[in-house]
């Protein structure tokens, strides 16, 4: 295939749909024939996915290397932060943590430098092995307080000499001032390198804009190449838990209803996709002890700061509700943090997660957790509840969980690894993400609450492919790919 350049989709603003369209465009380039890899050079996310090589990185690329049918590496999100407070990160660079920083120290210190370094030397390996590299911008390209530090952004770009896109959300207003404006404050060289812009989330009739087009064109001396509307019948494994709470989040009569606490820091919410999606279930998001304590099956998810989690469904009555729950046979699991919290003691002796170095737990499983400064990221398979079935999963956990009475595992690793904790049945913890994408476990999970059986088992890697492949066609409707092609293969 002739070489092309590297493509990169920045935004306006967060949250203006540049993943998705990453995503989208991973999967036209591979149907087209081509080798594409996604890059990231630094991604902020809770949701991470560990990668075979047994390292850690944004959860959003791996996502894009499954659409570009490739394994995924730490090249594709050199730099990961992952929020453990309002005002601190801890920094994850070329899929091992480095430390915690304070935002104002990671922003305003020296070392930039050397993750830039990284990043620019990740990038080119990548673009060595794969055409083309698929690049993502963080948040508005035109943050003047903050581009001379930027690692992601522009500065990547220009290294690249990528072709860059620049994506608008129109559904929150303001699309002409965001555009306009965001271009306007780019240097003359960081203009050469826009070659196009994306209006995303339209709602209507697209042939009302057509004005509004010709106008941004005239305004920004760069062509509108594509309006593509919203739509909610694509699912793609979302990035931030924003407008969790707001998921399903009534009880519903006839299905089995899952209320997943909603934790301050929550982690890895992808893991209830599946189960969201199967037929039999009802699945919402709560910190509202009633809905909390009324459902049948109650998870503790994963949190990037479990003593501080735990601390706040303390304080919020959440705790109590659970522990009701289980006193009233309901189902009560948890996941990687959530199955520290449900032990008896969480302890951090090295302050990995702050100040505070012992905090009771719920009580309910007789374990107890020393958190520790080595993080464990590693695919995995593994037996659940001694089932022939092989099962998998990753983890990416801080922390040792023991108990000092009978070894009860709930799962063994194909390495012959214990995992987890059963009490009973219905009460469970594990250490492994991943674990309800298995059919094995939720019919098991299921049992207790509904006489429906799963019929053929939810297929949840075709079901993806299947997403990836209309995303892709949805931007191809609405996308002017000539014109994208006919610059990529314009060699400068």
């Amino acid at each position: 295939m002739q070489r092309l350049k590297s493509i990169m989709f920045a935004g306006t603003a967060s949250d203006v749909g540049k993943s998705l369209i990453n995503t989208g465009f991973c999967r036209i380039f591979k149907q087209d024939g081509y080798h594409p890899a996604p890059f990231k050079a630094q991604n902020m996310s809770l949701n991470s996915y560990a990668t075979p090589d047994g390292f850690e990185i944004g959860r959003a690329q791996a996502v894009q290397a499954e659409a570009c049918g490739i394994p995924c590496s730490t090249d594709m999100n050199p730099v990961l932060l992952k929020p453990t407070s309002d005002k601190a990160s801890q920094v994850v660079l070329l899929g091992k943590p480095v430390g915690s920083q304070s935002a104002y120290d990671y922003f305003m210190g020296n070392n930039k430098q050397e993750l830039f370094a990284a990043s620019k030397a990740a990038y080119d390996r990548l673009h060595e092995q794969h055409n083309p590299v698929v690049m993502e911008g963080a948040g508005s390209i035109s943050e003047l307080n903050l581009k001379h530090r930027d690692i992601t952004n522009m500065r990547m770009a220009l290294h690249a000499n990528a072709d860059v896109y620049l994506v608008a959300d129109i559904d929150r207003g303001g699309v002409f001032a965001s555009v306009y404006g965001t271009i306007a404050l780019l240097t003359p060289e960081e203009k050469q390198l826009i070659k196009g812009i994306i209006i995303n989330k339209f709602r209507g009739d697209a042939r009302l804009f057509e004005s509004g087009r010709t106008m941004i064109e005239e305004l920004c001396g760069v062509p509108v190449v594509g309006v593509v509307p919203y739509r909610k019948d694509i699912y793609i494994e979302e990035e931030d838990s924003v407008g969790l709470e707001h998921k399903h989040n009534k009880l519903a009569s006839g299905k089995v209803n899952v209320a997943v606490v909603l934790l301050n820091r929550i982690s890895n919410f992808t893991d209830f996709n599946v189960l969201e999606r199967d037929e039999r279930v009802h699945l919402f998001y709560s910190n509202n002890p009633a809905d909390i304590e009324k459902a049948d099956i109650i998870i503790i998810p994963g949190s990037k700061n479990t003593i501080a989690d735990l601390i706040d469904i303390k304080n919020n009555g959440v705790a109590k509700a659970i522990v009701q729950a289980h006193k009233n046979n309901k189902t009560v699991i948890g996941i990687c943090g959530g199955y520290q919290m449900m032990g008896t003691v969480v302890e951090d002796p090295y302050h990995v997660e702050g100040a505070i170095e012992s905090m009771p737990g719920l009580g309910i499983l007789p374990v107890s957790t020393v958190l520790t400064e080595e993080k464990i990221t590693e695919q995995c398979q593994f037996h659940y509840k001694g089932q022939s079935a092989v099962c998998e999963g990753y983890e990416i956990h801080m922390g040792l969980t023991s108990t000092s009475g009978e070894a009860r595992p709930l799962n063994k690793t194909l390495n012959d690894n214990a995992d987890g904790y059963r009490l009973t049945d219905n009460c469970w913890g594990t250490y492994i993400h991943g674990i309800l994408d298995n059919a094995t476990v939720v019919d098991d999970l299921l049992k207790d609450h509904t006489t429906q059986s799963s019929g053929a088992p939810f297929d949840y890697l075709a079901f993806k492919e299947e997403q990836y492949d209309k995303l892709a066609q949805h931007l191809r409707e609405h996308i002017d790919m000539a014109y994208i092609y006919g610059q990529l293969k314009t060699q400068s």
